[in-house]
C-alpha cells in the first residue's frame, strides 16, 4: 500500500490535471485508488463540478455530492488566493493540525493507494505561522513536485526542490506540465532541471480543449510492474 503526497511550485502549474491522469492510470491498472485534496481555494459552489475536487470525483468514478466533495476537500474557499488569506475573507481559520490529522486518518485507512494533493506551491501559507510544507513535513510521504515550462520556472523548481531537500524530504520524481505558447520549450525545461535532480518527467500539454495530458508513458516510467513508485534520486 502506498501514499504519495503531490505538490507543485506554484499555482495553475498543472497539479490537479496530473493527479486526475495519475488516478485513471493505475485504476487502469487494477489498483484500487482514492484521493483528497484537503484544502481547495477559488471553489465555487455554484460550479462545483468543474472545481479541483470535482476533478479528482470523476476520475475515481465517484458520484459528485456534496458529501463526496466534502470527504475529498473539507477546507473549501471561494476566493482564489493562499489558504491563509482565502480565510480570512471569510472569516474563518485553518487548524493546520486539523488538516494533519485529516491527511493521517486518510492514510492509516487507505485500502491501497492514496493521492494527497496539497495546495498552490511549496510555502503557500496556511495561517500566520505554518505553510503546507509544515504539513508535507509532519506527513513525511514521498512526493511528486508538479512544475510548469514557463519561462521562470526552472529557477522556481531548483528553488522548490532546495527546500525540500534540506528538509530531507523524499522526492520520487519531478513532472514538468507543459505550458501552451511558452518560449521555453518543454524538451528544454526537463533537461536543465534533470542536471540537479532526477528523474524528471516531461508532459505534453492536452492539444485539445478539456483535454487530459498524455501522461501515460510518464507514470510507466514512475511506477513499477505493481503500481509501486520507484526511487528518486536527487542530485545535490
Amino acid at each position: 500500500m502506498t501514499a504519495i503526497f503531490v505538490t507543485a511550485t506554484g499555482t495553475d502549474v498543472g497539479k490537479t490535471f496530473i493527479v486526475a491522469a495519475l488516478i485513471r492510470h493505475l485504476r487502469q491498472l487494477g489498483h484500487q485508488v482514492d484521493a483528497i485534496k484537503p484544502i481547495a481555494t477559488g471553489y465555487d459552489p455554484a460550479r462545483a463540478a468543474a472545481s479541483d475536487p470535482g476533478a479528482l470525483l470523476a476520475a475515481l468514478g465517484l458520484p459528485f455530492s456534496p458529501e463526496e466533495v466534502e470527504r475529498v476537500s473539507p477546507w473549501r474557499f471561494l476566493a482564489p488566493l493562499s489558504p491563509d488569506l482565502a480565510a480570512a475573507r471569510e472569516n474563518r481559520r485553518i487548524d493546520v493540525d486539523q488538516v494533519i490529522a485529516f491527511c493521517q486518518s486518510a492514510i492509516q485507512q487507505r485500502r491501497e493507494i492514496l493521492l494527497v494533493e496539497g495546495v498552490d506551491g511549496i510555502m503557500t501559507p496556511l495561517d500566520g505561522h505554518r505553510t503546507i510544507l509544515d504539513v508535507m513535513m509532519a506527513l513525511r510521504l514521498p512526493l511528486i513536485l508538479v512544475t510548469d515550462s514557463q519561462v521562470g520556472s526552472i529557477s522556481h523548481t531548483l528553488t522548490a526542490l532546495d527546500s525540500l531537500f534540506r528538509r530531507d524530504m523524499n522526492v520520487l520524481a519531478i513532472i514538468v506540465m507543459e505550458t501552451p505558447g511558452s518560449a521555453l520549450p518543454l524538451d528544454d525545461a526537463v533537461a536543465s532541471i534533470a542536471r540537479f535532480a532526477e528523474p524528471v518527467l516531461g508532459v505534453p500539454a492536452p492539444r485539445r480543449q478539456g483535454g487530459e495530458p498524455a501522461a501515460g508513458p510518464v507514470f510507466g516510467r514512475l511506477f513499477g510492474g505493481q503500481g509501486r513508485p520507484l526511487q528518486g534520486a536527487p542530485k545535490r
